[in-house]
């Protein structure tokens, strides 16, 4: 559900929390600081904002109308 710190810190290439939380500003990244500083993102919101895969809740189905109801 969030990235880890080694993710985190791949991500941003960046080591402080203070170096990461400016580089995920700079990417339009939303995030939470946690009690004792830590950041929290989502990695959903990463991969819709960096173009990976989207995650299954965003992805919208296709509609297919029934044509075999019409018929009836």
């Amino acid at each position: 559900m969030f990235l880890d710190a080694d993710e985190l810190r791949e991500m941003t290439d960046r080591k402080t929390r203070v170096a990461q939380r400016r580089m995920l500003n700079a990417l339009g990244i939303v995030y939470r600081i946690r009690a004792d500083g830590g950041l929290l993102v989502l990695r959903a919101h990463v991969e819709r904002e960096l173009g990976g895969a989207p995650a299954a809740s965003a992805r919208k189905k296709e509609f297919v109308p029934n044509w075999s109801a019409a018929n009836a």
